[in-house]
């Protein structure tokens, strides 16, 4: 998010990426969980999401979305492809499941009392994996 200043202001489109951190933000490595066949868990080289601040925000975000009835990978979707200078989001799955679930966020409607908590993790987190 520290870039979507200049991009909003110089109307430069962004094809975002990554929007679940690599699976972190689906919460299925909270407390440690490896769950089998995850990228985790086959290649070993995500720790980017587990230094400083990474994990705070990481459940910060995941437990917003459980507070408000919201799965969390289809919030961080929902969440990225709604920034006014994001033109496509590219999204992975590993399953068909997980797929349609990517799809489906498009259809979700993020509330104002959302996009507020967002907002006021962001400025908890601003940078949380240095």
């Amino acid at each position: 998010m520290g870039l979507s200043e200049i991009f909003y202001q110089e109307q430069v489109s962004l094809l975002a990426y990554s929007p679940l951190g690599q699976g972190y933000l689906t919460g299925k490595y909270e407390n440690g969980a490896l769950p089998p066949g995850s990228r985790k868990t086959l290649f070993d080289r995500l720790g980017r999401y587990e230094k400083g601040n990474g994990p705070r925000a990481v459940s910060a975000y995941v437990a917003l979305a459980k507070k408000h009835g919201l799965d969390p990978a289809q919030m961080a979707i929902r969440y990225a492809v709604s920034r006014p200078f994001v033109t496509s989001c590219i999204i992975g799955a590993t399953s068909m499941a997980q797929l349609e679930s990517d799809i489906e966020a498009i259809n979700i409607t993020l509330s104002d009392d959302v996009l507020e908590d967002i907002d006021q993790i962001h400025l908890d987190y601003p940078n949380p994996c240095p």
